[in-house]
């Protein structure tokens, strides 16, 4: 069964972060609150656990989960971020932004786009997100919260403890973070291309 641990939103307890972090070392898949939604997430280096992902959102390698990175530092480590795309990432980061980048070949193919080989990051600003990754000190691969057949998110940690008790190791709940996800954009072309408007603003962004 799920454990359930209840964190303040603003300034998460450590100690339940520590213990959040060494159930991710040992293969665990939580479940954690976003500035979007609540997302699942798991070490990036754990080929069970992506699985166990993506069996949860019935998702397949052609469906992009995300890296969540501390910072633009991390991202630039993990994918390839030209100048002119380094200064519109940086203009809207922390905040409900996902970038669509080729990935860096330090990352394993098993969590890439099948084909195009790119990778989702994005930098969160919820205190609760911000400070996991602090305490992981890597990024956390994730993907939105969004069961199968389900028209929205889950929203309530209660609900989603009784829905996934047995499918995750983990719900944190630091109350409701909204059900619109993040604003995705695409950085491997030419130009950008917003593939999904979401809670991230865009009406200036690519102006």
């Amino acid at each position: 069964m799920a454990q359930f641990f209840t964190v303040h939103p603003d300034n998460p307890q450590k100690r339940l972060l520590r213990e959040a972090v060494a159930i991710l070392r040992r293969g665990g898949v939580i479940v954690y609150p976003t500035d979007s939604l609540y997302a699942l997430g798991c070490h990036l280096g754990d080929k069970a656990a992506v699985e166990r992902m993506r069996r949860i959102r019935n998702i397949d390698e052609r469906h992009h989960l995300t890296l969540m990175c501390r910072d633009l530092g991390e991202v630039g480590s993990l994918a390839k971020v030209d100048n002119q795309n380094y200064r519109l990432v940086k203009s809207c980061t922390p905040g409900s932004y996902t970038f669509i980048l080729q990935a860096h070949r330090v990352l394993p193919r098993r969590i890439l786009h099948s084909n195009r080989k790119t990778i989702g990051v994005r930098i969160p600003s919820h205190p609760v997100a911000l400070a996991l990754l602090q305490e992981l000190q890597e990024p956390l691969l994730s993907t939105s919260l969004l069961l199968p057949g389900e028209a929205e998110p889950l929203n309530d940690a209660a609900e989603i403890r009784r829905l996934l008790e047995h499918s995750v190791d983990l719900v944190i709940d630091a109350g409701s973070c909204g059900v619109a996800p993040s604003t995705v954009i695409d950085l491997t072309g030419a130009a950008p291309v917003v593939l999904r408007r979401g809670k991230g603003d865009v009406g200036a962004l690519l102006e």
